[in-house]
């Protein structure tokens, strides 16, 4: 019975959860009974290794000793002991017996493991043969008569005990030893179930844990573990971890859990008892709208998500999302989690507003704070518009530049552009258009743009071409002859251009301010108008050049026309070089007939024989009485200073002591010379020597032939320049003494 008591303490108690690993005490021999006077060392062991600190030793219950490391003993009874890292271990009946033959058993056994059984005498030289049995049957053994036998003995109450016979004197005599009920250490505890935290929050984490150990001496074993709610696995089965992490548990996850341990290598399996776990729920508050892209930054076209949070709350939350003046929500969304998106596509300014959304679990809808959703939108490509003060933008004229964009969100920067070169910029704060003032000059023609910019893209507009009329300025007259000199006939070219002005440009010509014609430049520059020359063209000539914004006249130019006296003034110069030469010979006709006839008292006699040519170039001859009916008329034209004919009439007096006394009354003789066109008016005859040239105009009743010549302004010749007249003295000359005159008519070019 004591035996019996002995081995049935060998099986550990149940630790409680949460306790310290219970620590082993182990037995050296590794035997549970020994014969008296023998001595047993006893070791302890925690759950990581053998204990060589300070350890508390337990006798009977009684603190025996602290003292690190080992313990011997003789004496028999209850041994424990405990370390710094474990509670104090089962109890260990150690027996010192004084029988002849004992039963002895391998110490500590667990479950699976074998137990080696020996039978052991005092005098071990004196057994023959050893037998073994299990609940009075004998077990087989391995046929030596001394060996220890190996059983597996199963977790019950089986009863084991054993023989010797010996020699006693002379006979054999048979030894029996008590019997021993064997207790198997469990292998590990039965595990049990605990979860962190115990009474989870919906939507938290929870993690359960498997608590059980294995022995130290048992590292051969290794746990694996598996953890249930209801009926259903949980995870991934099978884990040699004793935890399970369960990152969210909701309402509906309230239930029984357990779980399992086994052994690897052996079939030994436990179950915990099932642990009630109940998920408590949290209704939302602190429900509130974010917008993404945020408040006042949505630009439209783009997609606006409306982001519905709430602060707290568990478990199944619906969401909705709702805008004023609407009566149907937008959306509605159901899930597990504190947040939840609505996605509203391509944004249009319509869909500015107010916006709100509400979140329920259960306990009401929680609705969050109005959001006021405000769209910035893109500049659309802006209309450029140029005004000028009249129909047509002309050089000086300020010119406002006028750019809108129909649509876009203040503010919006207007950039102006000539020809792709910035002018400037205007700010339109509150959207709308903006100018930009240019005061015009001719390198301002060409293509304008402006731009749009509101910071949420550039927006350019179409090209406007703008071309700048400049006004003509004044025009400089040409005149273009085929020679050196302008002549009645020539074609004379009018060059008429303005150095500046936008085409077309319209010339006219005027003579005298009469216009002549007109000429077209479409592309600018000048315009010619040719002319055909006759003697009534000289004169003053001007020009003016119109473009539409206002004719400009030239300088007068002056015009004369050269062979008036010689070619243009035709008629007139042959007719007064006629008249005077039919004069002359008349006059020398009547002269001649005058002189036969008889003279007067105190006159000469009408014998006298005329002169001879010879004579009269040696002489100059002497006339009286000239008939009045011998006079000419004067003739007046005008005379061409450039490139003219001057009739010079030349009068030569002679002295009275060269000439007889007698012809005291005067008489004229008249050469007339008519150089050719060519002639220089410096190649007039020479004077004769003696005689004197008079350029002027005699007084009546002497007749003259006039021929005008302008003076140095308007003709070019010398200024001074008298008239060119011839003098004609009729018949009883007023004049006190008696003279000789001659008159030379000579015609004379003139030139610049």
């Amino acid at each position: 019975m004591l035996l019996s008591l002995l081995l049935l303490i060998l099986a550990p108690g149940r630790q409680p959860a949460g306790a310290l690993p219970k620590a082993l005490l182990l037995l050296e021999p590794p035997w549970s009974t020994f014969f008296k006077g023998e001595t047993v060392t006893l070791i302890c062991k925690d759950h990581r290794l053998v204990a060589w600190e300070s350890v508390s030793w337990y006798h009977n219950g009684n603190l025996l000793k602290r003292q690190p490391g080992e313990l011997e003993i003789k004496k028999s009874g209850y041994y424990s002991c405990k370390t710094q890292r474990s509670s104090r271990s089962d109890p260990v009946y150690v027996g010192f017996l004084t029988d002849w033959l004992t039963l002895q058993a391998s110490h500590p056994v667990f479950e699976g493991d074998p137990v080696v059984l020996r039978c052991r005498g005092k005098k071990e030289e004196d057994i023959m043969e050893k037998t073994y049995y299990r609940n009075g049957e004998e077990i087989t053994s391995d046929g030596h008569y001394k060996s220890n036998i190996t059983v597996y003995p199963p977790f019950d109450d089986d009863s084991y005990h054993c023989t010797a016979s010996r020699e006693y004197f002379w006979s054999e005599r048979t030894e029996t030893s008590k019997p021993v009920k064997i207790q198997v250490q469990e292998l590990f505890p039965t595990p049990e179930l605990t979860a962190s935290p115990s009474q989870p929050i919906e939507g938290s984490p929870m993690t359960l844990k498997c608590e059980t150990w294995l022995p130290p001496q048992t590292s051969r074993f290794r746990l694996q573990f598996c953890f249930f709610k209801e009926r259903q696995a949980l995870g991934f089965g099978w884990s040699n971890s004793p935890e399970l992490h369960i990152p969210t548990v909701w309402s509906e996850d309230s239930a029984s859990y357990w779980c399992q341990a086994r052994a690897t290598t052996s079939r030994i399996m436990k179950t915990s008892p099932g642990f009630q776990i109940h998920v408590q729920r949290v209704s939302v508050s602190g429900v509130s709208l974010e917008t993404e892209p945020p408040v006042g930054q949505l630009i439209e076209g783009e997609d606006l998500v409306l982001i519905c949070s709430a602060a707290e709350g568990t478990g199944t939350v619906t969401f909705s999302w709702h805008r004023e003046g609407s009566v149907r929500s937008l959306g509605r969304v159901t899930q597990r989690a504190l947040s939840a998106e609505l996605r509203i596509a391509s944004v249009r300014e319509q869909d500015a507003g107010r916006y709100y959304c509400a979140a329920d679990n259960t306990d009401g809808p929680i609705l969050s704070k109005r959001v006021r959703i405000t769209l910035r939108i893109p500049a659309l490509p802006p209309v450029l518009t140029l005004r000028a003060p009249g129909a047509q933008a002309v050089e000086g004229d300020v010119v406002e530049l006028r750019c809108e964009a129909q649509r876009g969100s203040p503010p919006i920067l207007y950039q102006f552009y000539h020809e792709n070169i910035p002018l400037g910029n205007s700010l339109a704060p509150s959207g709308g258009g903006a100018s930009f003032n240019l005061s015009l000059t001719a390198e301002h023609s060409g293509n304008y743009s402006c731009e749009a910019d509101n910071s949420l893209g550039v927006q350019r507009s179409e090209a406007v071409p703008l071309s700048v009329r400049v006004p003509a300025s004044c025009p400089a007259l040409t005149l273009r002859v085929p020679g050196a000199q302008a002549q009645v006939g020539d074609v004379v070219e009018l060059r008429c251009e303005a150095q500046r002005g936008s085409p077309p440009l319209l010339y006219r010509f005027y003579r005298e301010d009469i216009p002549l014609g007109n000429s077209s430049a479409p592309a600018g520059g000048g315009a010619s108008f040719n002319l055909s020359l006759t003697a009534e063209h000289s004169g003053n000539y001007s020009c003016e050049a119109d473009n539409g914004l206002g004719a400009q006249r030239s300088e007068a130019v002056s015009l004369s026309i050269s062979g008036l006296a010689g070619s243009i003034s035709g008629p007139i110069a042959t007719g007064i070089t006629g008249g005077l030469f039919s004069a002359l010979v008349f006059g020398v006709v009547a002269l001649l007939l005058y002189c036969r006839r008889p003279r007067k008292a105190g006159g000469r006699p009408t014998s006298e024989p005329s002169r001879s040519p010879a004579d009269s170039d040696a002489r100059e001859p002497t006339y009286h009485n000239v008939p009045t009916w011998l006079e000419l008329q004067p003739v007046y034209s005008n005379v061409n200073p450039k490139g003219g004919e001057v009739v010079y009439t030349e009068v030569r007096r002679g002295h009275q002591g060269d000439r007889p006394a007698a012809n005291s009354d005067s008489a004229l003789l008249f050469w007339t010379h008519l150089p050719s066109r060519s002639q220089a008016a410096s190649h007039r005859p020479a004077d004769p020597q003696g005689s004197s040239v008079i350029y002027s105009q005699t007084p009546a009743p002497v007749h003259m032939a006039h021929t005008s010549v302008p003076s140095r302004e308007s003709s070019g010749v010398g200024a001074g320049t008298p008239p060119i007249c011839a003098e004609l003295l009729s018949g009883g000359s007023p004049h006190p003494r008696e003279e000789t005159h001659t008159f030379q008519q000579r015609h004379v070019r003139t030139s610049d």
